[in-house]
Order: C-alpha cells, then structure tokens, then sequence
C-alpha cells in the first residue's frame, strides 16, 4: 500500500471485532508514535497501554460509547509539560501539537498493519488522569482505541475542497 492509499484508507473506526491486537503489531503502532517528530527534538509523550479487561471497564466511565468498549486495545497519549518546547517569543507549549503528531504517525501505521483507529479528545480528563495515576505534569491528550474494524469497507469520508482550505501567498 503506498501513502497515498494508507491516507485516503484511514477514517475513525466505531466498530471492532472481537479480537486481540499481536503484540508484534501494536508494538509496531506504538514505534511509529515514538518515531514522530517534535519540536526541538523534545518528545514529551507517553503512550499508555490499556488492553487488560479490568483496566478497560475502568475507562468506561472515561468515554461513554458502546463502540469504545469494543476495542481491544487503549493508547492514552499524553504531553509531558516538564519536557516539551515553549516557543520563546510567546511561551507556546508545543506538548499537545507534538503528541498529535505522534498520533496521526500511529493511525497510519494501523492502516498499514489492516487495523483501525479512532481518535477520541471528548473524554473526562480529570478521571483519565486519576485512573491511570497520572503525576500533575502530564496532561492526557487523546485516547486511541485501536483493533480490527469491523467493516471492511472504507466509508466516503467528507472533506472541503483543496480550494476551500489552500491560501496561496496572503490572506
């Protein structure tokens, strides 16, 4: 599969098997976040894994979705606000932009591995945090689940046009 085919094939999945995830693959998922860049090279992130039964029930009170529960596997990505880059002219902390990009590194690498994804940023961060103790300076960022998509089709994705979205020199 080229890029442009593992690109045009990603789409957030809401319905898995019921089946594990091999280590070798979520392990290779896991290696391509590691591999994302980061501004200044800091790579403030945490992947934390939760695929053990007991731990997942414990993240239905986290995100409230039937579909959520069916994945076999949870990627908690977190910033890590002591390590990550503030840019000195206004003191943005690039933490969360750089855990997105490990994110987005590891839902392609899914596509590729014939696994699917879906993205969650609408989940309660205050319990994230207190189930997964999580020290004061790490801030949850987004949950991945992650398995085999129920469907093996792709649905039609909706997306603006190249023009509505592409600004050429100026505003």
């Amino acid at each position: 599969m080229t890029l442009q085919e593992i690109i045009e094939k990603r789409y957030s999945v809401r319905s898995y098997l019921d089946k594990p995830v091999e280590e070798e693959k979520l392990l290779k998922v896991l290696n391509a976040g590691r591999l994302a860049p980061s501004a200044v090279n800091f790579q403030p992130w945490k992947f934390v894994v939760v695929k053990d039964s007991e731990n997942k029930k414990a993240f239905e009170s986290v995100y409230h979705r039937d579909w959520f529960n069916q994945a076999p596997v949870y990627i908690i990505i977190c910033a890590d606000h002591t390590q990550s880059w503030k840019r000195a002219a206004d003191e943005k902390d690039h933490a969360d932009i750089d855990a997105a990009i490990a994110i987005d590194h590891m839902t392609l690498m899914a596509i590729e591995l014939g696994l699917g994804t879906c993205w969650v940023c609408n989940f309660y961060t205050d319990q994230c945090r207190e189930k997964l103790n999580m020290p004061e300076h790490m801030e949850p960022v987004a949950i991945l689940s992650l398995g085999y998509p129920a469907n093996e089709t792709t649905p039609n994705k909706k997306r603006k046009s190249l023009d509505d979205v592409v600004i050429w020199e100026s505003f």
